[in-house]
Order: structure tokens, then sequence, then C-alpha cells
């Protein structure tokens, strides 16, 4: 009976952010326009960071991986959004909900891993900065990147594989604007006990180590800032991690607002207005906030217009 339900189900129905049809063109245009602007602007950090000799460092090339990153993120939600709401349809098929689920699980677990490994970087350069070229060299650059990629897909896959056993109902309807896990667990008809069991263990892998690896990091620094005899040295050293911190605040704010807007208000629509801020707003804001606040991205970026201006 479970292996019938489980291959009848061709199909889910996301709900989205309203069923208001007046509402619709304005919910087009306006995640259409965050959309591009996220791509946008996260292409040309990648474009600078790749093209200006100036930035072929360690911290900016951990900044274009997180930036490739968060293009992979919004794509994988907001297309099949538009999609819907163009075609004024609320379909998802099975395989491309799970699929939804596990890159949305795997792209999340690169930027916590890419924000602790950016948190490690700045660690090194200010308490070690006569060792950094030799710690943080191209290579063990490299291994990093490839070791957070390796150990997302693999926690993803701890989320996806217990979810094959799972029965629903014929008319499945996730309160949601994409296949959000927590909320197909709910939509589910048999037990999910073994599916939390595996969620809490996957979020604490992923969660736990990176959390304290950055509180570590910046630890580390403050205490290294804190025996800098010059006023100016640690401005200058502090600097370098403002935009970093404001990120790693974005980022975790407004995680923990998704999570306190599900555990504790259990209203749908409050945790997509979260969900919101968590998907489309923080990628969208990344490169601003790397751009704004960096001389150097500033200037590379000014570089690649001009010479992209020239050329046309």
């Amino acid at each position: 009976m479970a292996e019938a339900n489980y291959t009848y189900v061709s199909e889910f129905l996301i709900l989205g952010l309203s069923e208001d049809p007046e509402l619709q063109p304005l919910l087009f245009g306006l995640f259409l326009s965050m959309y591009l602007v996220t791509v946008l602007g996260n292409l040309l950090i990648i474009l600078a960071v790749s093209s200006d000799i100036h930035l072929h460092t360690p911290m900016y090339f951990f900044l274009s991986n997180l930036s490739f990153v968060d293009i992979c993120f919004v794509s994988t939600t907001i297309p099949k959004m538009l999609m819907n709401i163009q075609a004024q349809s609320k379909g998802i098929s099975y395989v491309e909900c799970l699929t939804q689920v596990y890159f949305l699980n795997t792209f999340v677990g690169m930027d916590d891993f890419l924000l602790t490994v950016m948190a490690y970087d700045r660690f090194v350069a200010i308490c070690y900065p006569l060792k950094y070229t030799v710690i943080m060299n191209p290579q063990f650059c490299d291994i990093l990147v490839l070791l957070c990629w390796i150990i997302t897909f693999c926690v993803s896959l701890i989320h996806i594989l217990p979810m094959k056993y799972l029965t629903f109902s014929t008319v499945t309807e996730i309160p949601h604007f994409f296949c959000e896990l927590a909320q197909v667990l709910k939509a589910a008809n048999s037990g999910t006990l073994i599916n939390a069991i595996f969620l809490y263990v996957a979020t604490a892998l992923l969660g736990v180590p990176t959390v304290t690896g950055i509180l570590y990091s910046y630890s580390q620094i403050i205490s290294s800032l804190l025996r800098m005899s010059s006023i100016t040295s640690r401005y200058k050293a502090f600097s370098t991690c403002g935009s970093h911190l404001c990120v790693v605040s974005l980022f975790y704010g407004t995680g923990f607002g998704v999570y306190l807007s599900s555990a504790v208000t259990h209203s749908s629509q409050a945790s997509m207005i979260a969900s919101v801020l968590y998907t489309v707003v923080t990628p969208m804001l990344n490169p601003f906030i790397y751009s704004l606040r960096n001389k150097d991205v500033k200037g590379a970026l000014d570089r690649l217009l001009s010479r992209a201006a020239s050329c046309v």
C-alpha cells in the first residue's frame, strides 16, 4: 500500500506567497527584478575577482565561490516560482520537489561552510600575518572548497534518501513558494520520525562546527587586536573583517528568523516571509555589502566596467 501511494503521487501543489490573482503580476515583477539583480551582482563579483590580478588572494577566491553559490541558491527556487506564476499553475513534480530540497540544502550548507572558511582566512591574516601566504596557499584553498562541496553533497543525501519511503495523499499542498524540507515532511501521511532524526543530525553536522569555527576565529581576532598598541593598526586590521561580519550577521540572522517563525509562530505566512529574506534578499545583498564596503572590490569593478564600456 505504501508503495502504491508513493508511485501514485506525481506532483505537489505549491501554494505560493499569495493566492490573490491581482497580486500575481506584482509578485512576478518583484521577484524577477530581485533575481536579476542577484545574478548580475554576484556575477560582477566573480568577473571582477577573476579579471583583476590584485584580487587573486584567498579572501577574494572564497568570495567568488560564495557569489557562485548564491547564484545557484536563488536559481534553485525563483525560476520555478516565476514559471508557475506565468503559467498560472501551482504544480511541481515529485522529482522536481526532491531536487529542490536536495540542492537548497547543498547551497545552504556551502554558504555556511564558506563563511566559516572566510572567517578562518581572516583569523590567519590577522593573527599570523607572516605565515599567511604559507598557510593559505592556493592548493590549500582549493582543497578547502572541494571538501566543502563533498561534505555538503553527502550531508544533503541524508535528507533525501529517507524521503523515498514517505507517502503522500493524491492532492498534497505545500504552503510555501518552494519545496522546503520541513513543509514537505509536514505534508507526508506516513511517520516522519526517521526523517526528523536525520534532519537534526544533518543540522548538527553542518551548524555546530561552522558556528563554532566562526566564533573561535573572531574570538582570536579580537584577542589579537586588543594586543595591538596602535589604534590605527587595530582599525586597519578589523576593517578587513567588516564586510564578512555583515554577511555572517545577515545569513545567520535571517536563518534564525526562519527557525523562529516555523518553531514558535506556526504561521505559514510568517515562515514564507522569513524564507524570502533568507533565500532571496540575503544573496541579493551580499555583493552590495562587499562592493560598497571594500575599496579593492570597488576599484576592480570600476576597472571591469571601464574595460567593458571601452569595448562597446
